[in-house]
């Protein structure tokens, strides 16, 4: 639910910029006031799990964010919009972390890897249908359509986690919450991305972007030293000393940074730049989705055949050719060269997306899942909100650049190649045996 609706309020931009009488750039902040809060709430899920419960937090934040979703449907202006994303936010904050620690908590060792494909299997699938399904939506309907779908959706959630999901874990341990940890980190984040937001502005207050960064740089470097020092800390940083969690928390996170912003940029190049119909930008993005499926039942193979780290480096460097392939499409590109270009660009997506899914948990002990699946998903998130930030950034400050084929889209696909290129060297100074415990007695077809 958390992963279509993402997605197709990414095709849904421009026709909710129409209705509502702003700038499509302007309606990013629907896309990255979503993932801050994610960013920022998502820290203290594994504390509010061992707090009050995994099947409780569950029920109540599928409720939560069921209930946003028809406050959006019903928004009447973007800053209401933005209100109710913040409220979706808290509650895909805790539903989506939340509902994976029940897994990792309750699956065996060896059957951790196709645990996690199971996992990874939605989050694949809904963003094949979710791009055509907007397009649909926003052109024969209204895009309040895109919220009110939701519903349905989480009442299913609500009742099936109600009737399998474990009453209580009591083998949990309390601990207290590090109050001024959450606060530092807080106003880090947000920090940040309101300075990231502001270089978005036709005229940027330079003043308020040097402000947000450098009191974004303060904060962040005091949320880290509280974190390490702290008895009871929001993040416990200690699970970092597992080395190829750490990689992945480090690279991993510049990876999504740089897979995150594309399906944010394909539909505002399709119809503001290419000038296509919603329906057709979303079309045309189901193929990056489709590459993503089409290649899922092979990724396990493929890592147990040749390695994580040979995966991860030839995925790295054919993706950063990818992006070098993005960069060149125009408005007189054939159609069927979009398509295959997004097809093995998702091919590729899925592969470094296991690879590193795998890898996060491979070493990590059971007693350190809670905290590793905080700081993953907390970097998750906040790499996808920094991605769509650094994506809406370089559109507006080389908006006038029409040196390459699709000006400023294509300065974007080009800093974006320059990040993968950065996790190829991370990729490559992995050990050559890294992830192997996970995938030892994993069946093929996970």
């Amino acid at each position: 639910m958390e992963i279509l609706d993402a997605t197709i309020v990414a095709t849904a931009l421009p026709a909710i910029a129409a209705d509502l009488g702003v700038r499509p750039l302007d309606a990013t902040v629907i896309a990255t006031s979503y993932l801050i809060t994610l960013a920022v709430l998502i820290p203290l899920s594994g504390w509010v799990a061992d707090r009050f419960g995994v099947r409780r937090v569950f029920l109540v934040a599928v409720a939560v964010f069921t209930l946003a979703s028809a406050g959006a449907a019903l928004a009447p202006d973007l800053t209401a919009l933005v209100a109710m994303r913040v409220l979706q936010a808290a509650g895909g904050a805790m539903m989506v972390p939340v509902g994976r620690l029940a897994v990792l908590r309750t699956v065996p060792r060896g059957e951790l890897v196709r645990a996690i494909a199971y996992l990874t299997w939605p989050a694949l699938v809904a963003p094949v249908v979710a791009p055509l399904i907007g397009g649909a939506i926003v052109t024969h309907a209204s895009w309040r359509v895109i919220f009110a779908i939701n519903l349905p959706i989480g009442l299913v959630g609500i009742i099936a986690a109600f009737c399998w999901c474990r009453p209580a874990d009591s083998d949990t341990a309390r601990r207290r919450l590090d109050v001024l940890g959450v606060l530092c980190t807080t106003a880090a984040v947000g920090a940040a991305m309101f300075a990231a937001q502001e270089l978005t502005a036709d005229d940027p207050r330079w003043w308020v972007v040097a402000i947000g960064v450098l009191a974004g740089s303060v904060l962040g470097v005091v949320a880290l030293r509280r974190m390490r020092s702290a008895p009871h800390p929001l993040l416990n940083l200690d699970v970092l000393q597992v080395r190829s969690f750490a990689a992945v928390v480090g690279f991993g996170t510049v990876y999504r940074i740089g897979i995150s912003a594309v399906p944010f940029l394909l539909p505002l190049l399709f119809q503001l730049r290419f000038g296509w119909s919603a329906v057709a930008a979303g079309a045309m993005v189901t193929a990056l989705f489709v590459g993503n499926v089409a290649i899922k039942p092979l990724t396990t193979p493929l890592m147990r055949r040749w390695g994580i780290r040979r995966v991860l480096v030839a995925d790295l460097t054919a993706s950063v050719v990818s992006f070098g392939a993005l960069a060149l499409l125009s408005a007189t590109t054939s159609a069927v060269v979009i398509g295959t270009v997004l097809v093995i660009s998702g091919v590729l997506r899925s592969i470094g997306f296991s690879a590193y899914n795998t890898l996060a948990f491979a070493d990590v002990g059971p007693s350190e899942l809670s905290d590793a699946n905080a700081v993953h998903a907390a970097v998750q998130e906040l790499g996808a909100a920094f991605g769509v930030a650094l994506a809406a950034v370089a559109i507006s400050v080389f908006a006038g650049l029409d040196m390459l084929p699709a000006g400023a889209y294509s300065v974007a696909f080009v800093l974006l190649g320059l990040l993968m290129a950065v996790c190829v060297v991370g990729a490559a100074r992995l050990p050559t045996a890294a992830g192997e415990r996970a995938l030892r007695t994993v069946p093929t077809t996970a």
